[in-house]
C-alpha cells in the first residue's frame, strides 16, 4: 500500500475569505482537525461543490499507484485499482515554493499548483519534511 505523505480530516472554515475571484472556482479556508494544519484551496466548484462547515478527508500523495510505484508523468488507462478509486476529487499539480519556519512556534508553509487551482498549506514544520521543490503530488479529496 502507498503511504500518504500527509493525510488529515479538514473544517472548512470559510468561503472565499477574499472574495470570489472566478465564477468556477471556490477558495476554501480550512484547519485540520489532527495536525492543526492551516488551508487554503482552490477547488473547481462546479465539479466538487462544498459548504462551510462541511469535513472533507485531504490526503496529498507523491503516486496514485496502491503499491507506491512511482508516477511516470503519462496516463496508462486499464482495469488497475489506484488510490483515487477512494476518493470523491483528485487533482494532480506540482509543488513550487516550501517556506520552513523558524522559532519555537514557527509555521512552515507549502504551496503547489493543480493546473492553477492553489494549495497553501501551513502548520507545524515536521509535517513537510517528506517535500521537494517541483515534486509532482496528488490531491485526493472526499467528504467524510
Amino acid at each position: 500500500m502507498a503511504e500518504f505523505l500527509f493525510e488529515d480530516v479538514f473544517k472548512i472554515d470559510r468561503l472565499n475569505p477574499d472574495g470570489k475571484k472566478f465564477d468556477k472556482v471556490t477558495r476554501i479556508e480550512a484547519r485540520s482537525e489532527k495536525f492543526d494544519m492551516f488551508m487554503h484551496l482552490d477547488v473547481n466548484s462546479e465539479v466538487y461543490p462544498l459548504k462551510e462547515g462541511e469535513k472533507f478527508s485531504m490526503a496529498l500523495s507523491s503516486t496514485l499507484s496502491e503499491d507506491g510505484t512511482p508516477d511516470s508523468g503519462f496516463f496508462t488507462p486499464g482495469n488497475r485499482k489506484t488510490l483515487a478509486d477512494n476518493y470523491e476529487y483528485v487533482m494532480q499539480g506540482k509543488l513550487y515554493r516550501i517556506s520552513e519556519g523558524s522559532g519555537y512556534h514557527a509555521k512552515a508553509e507549502i504551496n503547489a499548483s493543480f493546473g492553477g487551482l492553489l494549495m497553501l498549506l501551513k502548520g507545524d514544520p515536521s509535517h513537510f519534511k517528506k517535500y521537494e521543490l517541483d515534486q509532482r503530488l496528488f490531491l485526493l479529496i472526499r467528504k467524510v
